[in-house]
Parts: structure tokens; C-alpha cells; sequence
């Protein structure tokens, strides 16, 4: 007997109530539906949970001026006094061309601890370990905290990402000693409040529903 007839009817009707969730929002902004409705959309990315006083803000990869706008703001307000960020080796082929050349080259790393110092806080540093994305931030982040004793830390990264980084760190983190508060910076390019009336807005709701729902469905008690 095949495999697809083995299957129950629930799990045969997963894949096509999946795709019916992945193009609901463009359905939604296509044919015109209710602001009210589009703003619900894109509050589902977001998520801001109540920080913690921490002992650390890491900026998230991918969060870029916002995401350090947001840690300077934070150190500011008293929430922590360090911040962090992930190191960011250099590009296999561009950036190592541009030290082959002898051009200083600044990764977003550095560049992010630039900008921080120059915003004015004082203490930063770096992550040793590189990461490529999400999963990798899940991986690295218990054992660093672990190794550092910290007690809480607020993660910051963009609007579009907090809601499916904060269930990734959930999961990563449980059964350690730190509290993880995961913060969405204001200054993101992405507006749940407009998301619709840009291709780019439009695009990224997509792309990170797609991703949210993914995990929802793969890690559903998260």
C-alpha cells in the first residue's frame, strides 16, 4: 500500500490548509479587504515581551541600523549596560576580495559596534561565534549566556522577525538560567500599521508568515 494512502485524513489535509494560510494575507491586500483586517495580519509578526532588568542586549543578525538604534536606547533607559553583537565573517568571495586587495574592509559587526560607541555606549563586545540566521542564534546563545552566568538578556531585532525569533529562543533556551526578553526595534523598515501599501512591506509579510507559520507547525507547543 503507498504511503499517501496510509495517511489520515487530518495529516492529507495539512499541506492544502498550509497554502491556504500562506496566501491569506495577499488575498487579503489583493482584493481590497479592510484596514483593520491588514493591521491584524502584520501584528502577527510582531512581538514585544516586558524587559527584564538584563544584564546584556544582543543585537539579533539582520537588525542592522535599527536594531542598534534600539540597543543604544535601551543602555540609555537603564535596562542594560552591555551590549552585543555577533561577529560576522567576511564574504567567501567579495569582502575577502577586498582584503586581498588591501582595502580595509568592516564587517556588520564592527560596523554595529562603530555605530554603538559612537551613539555613546561605553561597553560592547563582540560574540565570537558567527551565525547564518536564526537557528544558529538558537544554538549559540545558551552556551554563551551559560559561560557569561547571566541571569536575563534582552534580544533585539526587526518587527518582522520578533514574534518567530522569540519562539525560536523559547525553545533554545529552556532548561537554562537565563530569562530571554525579545525586543522589536522602532525604527524597522517594516510597519505592521502599512505593511500593504508597499511592494517591499508586502513582500516581507509574506516571507516572514511563511517562516512563522512553519514553526508553528513544526514546533506547535513553543
Amino acid at each position: 500500500m503507498q504511503e499517501s494512502a496510509l495517511l489520515s485524513p487530518r495529516r492529507r489535509r495539512l499541506p492544502a490548509l498550509l497554502l491556504a494560510l500562506l496566501l491569506a494575507p495577499a488575498s487579503l491586500a489583493f482584493f481590497g479587504a479592510p484596514a483593520p483586517l491588514l493591521r491584524g495580519a502584520g501584528a502577527l509578526l510582531v512581538a514585544d515581551d516586558p524587559l527584564p532588568k538584563a544584564d546584556v542586549i544582543v543585537v539579533a543578525t539582520g537588525s542592522d541600523g535599527a536594531g542598534t538604534l534600539e540597543a543604544a536606547d535601551l543602555v540609555k533607559a537603564g535596562v542594560a549596560p552591555l551590549v552585543a553583537v555577533f561577529a560576522d565573517p567576511p564574504d567567501p568571495v567579495v569582502d575577502r576580495e577586498f582584503l586581498r586587495r588591501g582595502i580595509p574592509y568592516e564587517d556588520a559587526g564592527a560596523r554595529m559596534l562603530r555605530q554603538l560607541r559612537a551613539l555613546g555606549v561605553t561597553t560592547v563586545e563582540e560574540i565570537p561565534r558567527a551565525v547564518a540566521g536564526t537557528s544558529d542564534e538558537g544554538k549559540v546563545l545558551p552556551e554563551w549566556c551559560d559561560r557569561r552566568a547571566f541571569r536575563a538578556i534582552v534580544v533585539v531585532t526587526t518587527a518582522d522577525h520578533s514574534r518567530r525569533l522569540g519562539r525560536v529562543l523559547r525553545r533554545s533556551m529552556k532548561g537554562h538560567d537565563t530569562v530571554v526578553a525579545v525586543r522589536a526595534a522602532r525604527f524597522s523598515p517594516f510597519d505592521p500599521e502599512r505593511w500593504w501599501e508597499s511592494r517591499e512591506g508586502t513582500r516581507t509579510q509574506l516571507i516572514e508568515l511563511q517562516k512563522l507559520l512553519l514553526d508553528v507547525v513544526t514546533h506547535p507547543l513553543s
